[in-house]
């Protein structure tokens, strides 16, 4: 194991608005069945209304930034899962300066690659980014909406598979949380050493290329496109946790992310 040093400067804390544009799914488990008999339900919180879990945001931003970085190529690619009908490859290495490892975390131990070779990696840095589970803001499902929905907080779509021989068709019920929906979310960035803005900036360039691709499930379909809004970053130094003191607003209340300016 190699020799680090880590030092905690500070926190950048980002509070933001995630808008529903089109229909959103992000399913449950395969054994969860809504009492309505939806047999595609998404997943809910305690209460019963959806939510956005931080794990799916978080990996769905990881993912872009592994194709935004070039990283995508067999020798860059670990089996997360390895399985002969269902492998799970993703991006993870030992270089030091790796802005998707160092940003989203990587595993310590042994690792093998898509390519065969194994790997005990060493450079062990901390997970910078935590993504908290992001809430529905139940105001935002409007009594308008609520006249045209099929359950208390969503919509179910239904679709047909066709047989392109008999045409006989396949119908399937897919739970969606309905445009419009506004959901409140959480990231919590550690800044270690003298790391400054640095991944700050890729955090909001994943943030931008989520926009304009797709979360949760069936996107190429049209579900899932989602919007950052009334974004809020607030730097929280050592002195913050210590003494009450030193924390700082970077950006108040953006639109959107096309108004942040770091």
């Amino acid at each position: 194991m190699k020799n680090f040093s880590y030092i905690l400067k500070g926190k950048y804390i980002i509070n933001f608005d995630i808008i529903a544009k089109t229909g959103l799914h992000i399913g449950a488990s395969s054994n969860s069945i809504d009492i309505g008999g939806v047999d595609n339900a998404v997943i809910k919180d305690e209460e019963g209304k959806p939510y956005i879990p931080g794990s799916s945001l978080k990996g769905k931003m990881r993912s872009l930034m592994e194709y935004a970085e070039g990283l995508i190529k067999p020798e860059e690619l670990i089996f997360s899962k390895e399985s002969k009908d269902d492998p799970i490859r993703i991006h993870m290495c030992d270089k030091e300066d790796c802005a998707v490892c160092n940003i989203f975390g990587r595993n310590h131990g042994k690792r093998k690659f898509v390519t065969g070779k194994e790997v005990v990696f060493e450079n062990l840095t901390p997970t910078r980014l935590i993504v908290r589970d992001a809430k529905l803001d139940k105001n935002s499902i409007t009594e308008e909406m609520k006249e045209n929905i099929d359950l208390e907080w969503t919509e179910v779509k239904f679709e047909n598979n066709l047989d392109r021989i008999t045409s006989s068709a396949n119908p399937r019920q897919t739970e969606r949380v309905p445009a419009g929906a506004k959901f409140k979310g959480e990231m919590v960035l550690n800044v270690l050493n003298d790391e400054g803005t640095k991944y700050l900036n890729k955090v909001i360039q994943a943030m931008k290329l989520l926009e304009d691709d797709y979360l949760g499930g069936q996107g190429s379909r049209g579900y899932g496109k989602i919007k950052f809004e009334n974004i809020k970053i607030t730097f929280r130094d050592k002195e913050y946790y210590e003494e009450g003191r030193g924390e700082k607003v970077i950006v108040e209340n953006a639109k959107d992310l096309s108004e942040i300016k770091l």
